[in-house]
């Protein structure tokens, strides 16, 4: 079965169905990717963060050599992280990225967080307080320029960004020569995203979903002591008349609203269950049940989140 897809404003055709790598161990991704590959999907997403690319740069090496797939049908993102945003860096760390993947260039490359850190020690760096070193130095038009050149070389085939809310777009949009393919963001029924993802479609920007699921594991991540999006009765319901599983529900929503959407997992059975999630479809009743789920729950909220939400709230853009 060929996934569906949407075409980016680069002509490139992006799957709506993408494996996602956030948390998933090194020793286990590796397989994961394979697994995936093997069942059909064709977009992986990934991130230097994540400290897992060079097991996912072997599954990749593992589908291609094997006869599995061909790269060229394979749609890889990955992203740039908050300590890289100098100008220079930015060249380099996708370089390093390029590396670990075994690739010679990335289908996508995005802006991790519209936030900056200070370079030069751990990819999360404190002070004795305890509070995230911000760098304020490096602007956005900066970081941005750096990002055009890779596509320039050679090295990107489009580039996009994460975490960014329409402001942050707005700004980005005032001077970008090749404006974002994509946006990144958390998004299932309860943080629909809806003013978000109008105006990434308005812009001809691409809309991706990550933590789909609500990310189950965000209880012992982030100390999440709210509601958990699979236990939520009216999705049970839902899943229990179309015969499906709650996580496939949530991922076929993302898909028939148009999103882009990169479920995780490195369970065999459950990679196979997410691709089945293409099999059927929503009515328009259970997309307006959906609907009204929405609560304004963030499940991903980082160390530095205070910060970037104060940034979000007061339209404080990266400064130009």
């Amino acid at each position: 079965m060929e996934q569906p897809a949407i075409t980016l404003h680069t002509g490139a055709r992006f799957p709506l169905l993408g494996l996602g790598t956030w948390k998933s161990k090194v020793g286990e991704v590796q397989r994961a990717v394979v697994e995936a590959l093997r069942c059909g999907y064709r977009h992986i997403d990934c991130a230097w963060a994540y400290e897992n690319e060079q097991d996912v740069g072997a599954g990749l090496a593992e589908a291609f050599s094997s006869g599995i797939v061909r790269r060229e049908d394979v749609f890889v993102t990955s992203k740039l992280w908050n300590t890289h945003h100098r100008r220079h860096h930015v060249r380099e760390y996708c370089m390093q990225t390029l590396k670990n993947l075994g690739l010679s260039y990335l289908d996508a490359y995005l802006i991790h967080w519209p936030i900056c850190f200070e370079y030069g020690g751990p990819a999360f760096p404190q002070d004795e307080q305890g509070n995230m070193k911000i760098d304020k130095e490096p602007t956005l038009q900066e970081t941005w320029e750096a990002m055009e050149a890779l596509v320039a070389d050679g090295l990107v085939k489009a580039i996009g960004v994460s975490n960014f809310g329409v402001s942050h777009l707005e700004k980005l949009l005032s001077f970008a020569k090749i404006p974002p393919a994509i946006n990144q963001c958390e998004s299932h029924p309860h943080l629909q995203q809806e003013k978000l993802v109008e105006f990434c479609c308005s812009k001809n920007i691409a809309f991706t979903a990550y933590s789909p699921l609500g990310t189950p594991d965000s209880r012992s991540i982030f100390n999440w002591t709210g509601p958990t999006l699979l236990e939520d009765e009216t999705l049970r319901a839902i899943a229990t008349r179309h015969g499906k599983t709650p996580a496939q529900v949530l991922i076929h929503w993302a898909v028939q609203r148009g999103t882009v959407v990169i479920p995780k997992s490195v369970t065999p059975s459950r990679i196979r269950e997410n691709f089945d999630s293409l099999t059927f479809n929503l009515t328009p009743e259970d997309m307006a049940a959906i609907k009204a789920m929405e609560r304004g729950l963030r499940y991903v909220q980082p160390a530095w989140f205070p910060v970037w939400e104060q940034w979000m709230r007061r339209r404080m853009t990266w400064q130009t």
